[in-house]
Formats: structure tokens, sequence, C-alpha cells
């Protein structure tokens, strides 16, 4: 069984998703006043859902809102993995 891993460190984080060429993105229905929402990474075609933001967008809601990304490396069968999850730190 795989297991998830905990991250905070912007670095890391941007490495995981280039690696999956995720797209930084936001819930478009959740933009606030602020300009903060719903993060979550846009994998393959286009989601019309998401908004795709900036690195610099993404890192200062992920900061605002004191998010972590619970992120998988590898599938138990030794692939590469998708799955991730922005959980309160």
């Amino acid at each position: 069984m795989s297991e998830a891993n905990r991250l905070t460190d912007h670095d890391a984080i941007r490495r995981w998703a280039e690696a999956r060429d995720a797209r930084p993105s936001r819930v478009k229905m959740t933009t606030d006043e602020k300009g903060g929402g719903v993060l979550r990474f846009d994998l393959g075609d286009k989601e019309d859902a998401l908004e795709e933001i900036s690195w610099d967008d993404f890192f200062r809601i992920f900061e605002d809102s004191e998010l972590a990304l619970l992120e998988q490396d590898e599938t138990s069968g030794g692939q590469l993995s998708r799955f991730s999850k922005f959980v309160k730190r």
C-alpha cells in the first residue's frame, strides 16, 4: 500500500504538480472578494469549473488558508500517482 505525504514546502508542491502536468487552479464559483477560493490542480483536459491561476496566486491562497497538500508519489503498483487533496495544517 502506498503512503500519502503531507507537503507545505512550495518548491516540493510545485515539483509534484509539474511532474504530473498539473495546472494550479481554483474552483470558479468559490472566488471571494479577496481573490481567494478553493484550490485544485487541473489535470489532463481543462475542466470548465476550474480557473487556472498563477503559482504566485496559488501559493498566496494556500498560505492565507493555512493549507497543506496531502499527496501520493506512487500508486501501490509503482506508477506515478495523481492523488492529491488540500487539507488544513
